[in-house]
């Protein structure tokens, strides 16, 4: 077996312990108080962080450019009026081509 096959094997294994756990450890209760006012923000929290890892994180690293002024525009639209997605979406890719086009 590969080294490949090995590391697909065993993140299918550790997904699946991973998914198994909640209910294994909670097996029907309640969640605590505390911990059921997290879960909800889990989602809006990593997709967040992955628009960012998208847009600033390079090969080497930090890569600032013309994507992370879009993203800021499209931020600015949603701040305002946050039912507004394919506005803000629009907007994100017209300063984006705009920038890219200007230098």
């Amino acid at each position: 077996m590969s080294a490949g096959w090995a590391t697909i094997i065993a993140l299918a294994v550790t997904a699946a312990l991973v998914r198994a756990a909640g209910p294994v450890a909670f097996g029907g209760r309640p969640l605590p108080g505390r911990l059921q006012d997290v879960i909800p923000l889990l989602a809006p929290a990593l997709l967040a962080a992955l628009v960012v890892t998208e847009t600033v994180g390079g090969e080497d690293g930090l890569a600032v450019d013309e994507r992370l002024a879009g993203v800021a525009a499209a931020g600015l639209v949603l701040a305002r009026r946050p039912e507004s997605l394919l506005p803000a979406i629009a907007l994100a890719a017209v300063v984006t081509a705009g920038l890219r086009l200007a230098l």
